[in-house]
């Protein structure tokens, strides 16, 4: 132990001494303090930390290893030419940290600083404060434009087939809405219009958005944009000429059983368009679209709905159910094959299906609709009893016809009125039981499904179209708040509507591939339980008071139940966890 003079006042230090070239020499040092500290410490004194500090971790250092594995940072860097001189960082760091941000915390980017500050995103990638101010993060999008997101997005869904081997064997494709805050004045954004709200929000300007996504995890491989006032069925079209063109140009093929999600695609099969099966729900039906599918070179499977063609299905739905055959992969579903089937100007391979989870839901929903109808209905009854009735005939007659015009309760409900004269006016109605349980024994819980697979299974053909739910799973999981939200979405021009668009399709792309990664090794989470466990993997900062005037920090990650370990493992965290 060596003492050293500063200041006058004298530091002690723990040296070792070797020889060096035969002479003696100090090879290394530890402070160790003044001599008042070195009492204090042999009496047995205990330092404790001044104050702490917890940091986000888990959610967000499993997906950084997502994002790297990707190779989101590069791919992009080398589409859009990397880095401005002036510019904070680079764009692909710009939009990873974006999608980051939206599977973990979504906020606008004007609230992006703060939330970085209170995570370990530092030891991951080295950002300056400056570079994260929001004005700089919209600079950068200057160098991405729709073709440039398109070939962004066309390189990483490439890679996320090769590097976690997805099947591509079918893919489904689905569109929806988001509604938007942009003000009916503004000129910039074309692409949000007013339209059909799938939120209900028929007051808000809508943007429309696409996705085809594998149904191994759901991932999303190709998203298209749209102005919202645009049926879906017209943007079918579009995106089959994409997929086909990724097909071929990207190797999105398989050579794996349609049945078994385990037997991935082998993506050095050559891309050969037939062995791609698109799926698609009844809104996308039209017969040009039917003809665009053929012209491509896909295959498809689809379904007609039952209702809507009653002369050309009368038959169908009339087969019994003990005709049907158990589907031992689906609890409770059952299905016949019915050969060939007109519509939509082809002819398609048709398969009848009965799930008796189906059929109790609609009989619920019916339930459901029954009774609102007759508690509207009561009101009326009541103050026509009571001698209140005000309306004539023919205007009574319509407000019941409004109440009753809904589907199914219209063959249903029967409503009378008697009397002369609007105070002697009286209402009666009655729900035609024998009628109710004919329909559910023909339409309820039955689906017509149709393909040009010919050679595929009852079980194939019924795993493909329930691949459709991955791509509805994905719209709800952006129509969630709080995890891989597209809102907040506070932007009022095309462009940057675009890129908000491609970063959230992005998010979505890494949270499933994080959820499928879980779902592999055994862990059967959703996306919100899973971000939820990792959230709970948190890293604590431990700031002791310095010696001049600056704190000393020891970092750790807090501890962890079973399950949050099993995922800390999972996805290697201890890469980026601090070593005490």
């Amino acid at each position: 132990m060596i003492g050293k003079r500063v200041g006058g006042k004298t530091y002690y230090y723990l040296a070792t001494s070797a020889r060096v070239d035969g002479k003696p020499r100090i090879v290394d040092q530890k402070y160790l303090g003044t001599a008042a500290e070195i009492e204090a410490a042999m009496a047995g004194a205990v330092s404790l930390p001044s104050r702490t500090r917890h940091l986000v971790f888990g959610d967000l250092a499993a997906t950084w290893a997502v994002v790297e594995k990707l190779g989101v940072i590069d791919i992009i860097d080398e589409v859009t030419g990397g880095r401005r001189a002036d510019a904070g960082a680079s764009v692909g760091t710009y939009l990873a940290l974006a999608a980051m941000n939206r599977v973990v915390a979504p906020c606008s980017k004007l609230a992006f600083a703060d939330w970085w500050a209170g995570t370990a995103g530092e030891h991951l990638v080295r950002v300056a404060k400056a570079a994260l101010d929001h004005r700089r993060f919209w600079d950068a999008m200057h160098a991405v434009d729709t073709d440039t997101l398109g070939e962004i997005e066309r390189r990483i869904a490439a890679t996320a087939i090769t590097m976690f081997g997805l099947d591509t064997s079918s893919l489904a494709l689905d569109m929806t809405n988001f509604a938007t805050y942009i003000d009916s004045t503004n000129d910039r954004a074309p692409i949000a219009q007013r339209g059909k709200a799938k939120q209900k929000r028929s007051d808000l300007r809508l943007v429309g958005l696409g996705l085809v996504v594998t149904r191994d995890g759901g991932i999303p491989l190709l998203s298209h944009a749209y102005p919202g006032d645009r049926p879906d069925v017209t943007q079918f079209a579009g995106m089959i000429d994409e997929l086909a063109a990724r097909h071929r140009g990207l190797g999105l093929v398989s050579s794996a059983d349609p049945a078994d999600p385990a037997d991935p695609a082998d993506p050095a099969d050559p891309a050969d368009p037939a062995e791609l099966t698109v799926v698609f729900d009844a809104g996308q039906n039209s017969q040009p679209n039917f003809d665009h599918v053929a012209a491509a070179g896909l295959g498809y499977i689809g379904s007609l709905p039952p209702s809507d063609h009653p002369a050309n299905h009368d038959a169908l739905l009339a087969i019994p159910i003990s005709d049907y055959q158990r589907i031992d992969a689906f609890d409770g579903l059952h299905a016949v094959e019915v050969g060939s089937i007109h519509a939509l100007g082809r002819s398609h391979r048709a398969l009848l299906t009965h799930s008796a989870e189906l059929h109790a839901g609609q009989a619920r929903g019916l339930d459901q609709t029954l009774a609102k109808a007759e508690r509207e209905l009561g009101k009326i009854g009541h103050m026509l009893a009571a001698g209140r009735g005000r309306r004539t005939h023919e205007q009574l007659t319509t407000a019941l016809g409004k109440i009753t015009n809904k589907r199914w309760v219209r063959d249903l409900l029967t409503t009378t009125v008697t009397g002369d004269r609007p105070s002697t006016f009286r209402l009666a109605w009655r729900i035609d039981e024998a009628d109710r349980a004919a329909l559910e024994q023909r339409l309820f819980g039955k689906r017509i499904l149709i393909s040009d697979r010919h050679t595929w299974t009852a079980t194939e053909l019924i795993a493909g179209y329930r691949s459709q739910s991955d791509a509805e799973f994905g719209f709800r999981q952006l129509k969630d708040p709080h995890v891989v939200s597209f809102s907040p979405m506070h932007h009022w021009t095309e462009h940057n509507i675009r890129v908000h668009t491609f970063y959230c399709v992005l998010a979505l792309m890494i949270a499933h591939l994080m959820r499928r990664i879980a779902h592999q090794a055994g862990l059967h989470l959703s996306v919100r339980e899973l971000l939820a466990q990792l959230a709970g993997i948190q890293q604590t900062v431990l700031l002791y008071p310095g010696t001049r005037g600056r704190p000393k920090a020891r970092r750790m990650i807090t501890d962890r139940t079973d399950l949050q370990q099993q995922l800390f493992d999972l996805f290697d965290l201890a890469r980026w966890a601090p070593a005490g």
